[in-house]
């Protein structure tokens, strides 16, 4: 499901019950994409990387698409930000920006309601690299 890449070149897959065994938390927020209040189920993201070594300052974060960004490392220990497996009780999948979907508190930071976060919220993640 999920690959993490370290600075030494380091491979660490994750699947859904690697991921499982991590403590599980809820967020309820609002997204950018859907409507009315959304509950997210997952670890937070700040465990995940703990669970893979990652100790850099920032994370390529890549999609099911493609897709990429960089993140900064800082916004896992800022924020509560959740590796949503689930959402409203139903696993993510790829028709629903599953399997994994990373998840912002929206709702509890103002400044989190700027669309220059809304580009963090990877959704169908399948690969992070230590930059």
């Amino acid at each position: 499901m999920l690959t993490i890449e370290t600075a030494s070149g380091q491979e660490e897959h994750f699947d859904r019950e690697r991921l499982l065994a991590l403590p599980q938390h809820e967020l309820v927020t609002h997204t950018s994409v859907t409507d009315g209040l959304q509950t997210f189920t997952g670890p937070f993201m700040r465990d995940l990387l703990a669970e893979a070594g990652v100790t850099a300052e920032t994370l390529t974060a890549t999609a099911l698409n493609d897709y990429q960004i960089e993140l900064p490392a800082e916004d896992f220990t800022r924020y509560d930000v959740v590796a949503a497996l689930e959402m409203n009780g139903e696993t993510l999948t790829p028709r629903d920006k599953g399997p994994i979907w990373i998840v912002y508190p929206r709702d509890e930071f103002v400044e989190l309601q700027d669309i220059y976060y809304d580009y963090r919220w990877v959704w169908q993640l399948v690969r992070l690299e230590e930059q």
